[in-house]
């Protein structure tokens, strides 16, 4: 009589996430989720991207400011809110984590939602990234993923090329919105949020704040919040 041979059995292990994994955003989060001490990663259109360290100048202090102007104007505006490197789950092969975002609270007619377990679910009204140039993925691959979500507005600041794009999603398209007279970029979604690009540029952060404050002066973002509030 023979007897079958057993086989212990092995433990279900969760692979660890690599940059360059074409995976379902599912599994995506399946394998984040166990994947102990990671800082940041992405799903964009399949794929698995993992940015290297940060500089300062090149990033973190970009992102600090980003983050300080999207602030001033969130803390002087109820019914948004604001998000700091915070995953969004948009569609079934995108997961990006831009280094900042605004949302309009789904309860006051927002877009996107935050879902049961604490993910944004959909777009943001705006989003901003600190990009190193023009030919970073920010203004390829992820541009074109926040397009087809949805994301309103979108500002890239590309600090080796020295720039900032401010776009705004026109009829499927982004377009770039360009500085007044007085140099000012006035946001379409957002009643009020000014920005100031070449005061951003050159360090002149008293300028900069300074714009913020006078958008939050304006009669446009008085009347803004009068309307979140009624909604």
């Amino acid at each position: 009589m023979s007897t079958a041979r057993s086989h212990p059995v092995r433990p279900s292990v969760v692979p660890p996430l690599q940059a360059g994994d074409h995976l379902t955003r599912a599994e995506f989060e399946r394998r984040y989720e166990a994947t102990p001490g990671l800082k940041k990663a992405e799903l964009i259109e399949g794929i698995v991207y993992m940015p290297p360290p940060v500089s300062h100048a090149g990033h973190s202090e970009p992102h600090a400011v980003l983050i300080g102007w999207l602030f001033t104007y969130w803390s002087a505006t109820p019914g948004l809110r604001i998000g700091d490197n915070g995953s969004l789950r948009l569609d079934l092969d995108n997961m990006p984590q831009p280094d900042a975002y605004l949302l309009i609270d789904p309860k006051h007619g927002g877009q996107a939602k935050i879902d049961d377990d604490d993910y944004v679910v959909g777009a943001p009204e705006l989003v901003g990234e600190v990009a190193a140039s023009s030919v970073s993925y920010d203004l390829h691959l992820k541009l074109n993923v926040y397009r087809r979500n949805g994301v309103r507005e979108y500002v890239v600041w590309r600090t080796y090329d020295h720039e900032i794009d401010y776009m705004v999603l026109r009829e499927g398209e982004y377009q770039k919105l360009v500085p007044d007279a007085n140099g000012i970029i006035r946001s379409e979604i957002f009643p009020g949020l000014w920005l100031a690009p070449a005061a951003l540029l050159s360090g002149d952060m008293a300028t900069m704040v300074r714009i913020v404050h006078e958008g939050l002066a304006s009669p446009e973002h008085q009347d803004f919040v009068q309307r979140l509030n009624r909604t």
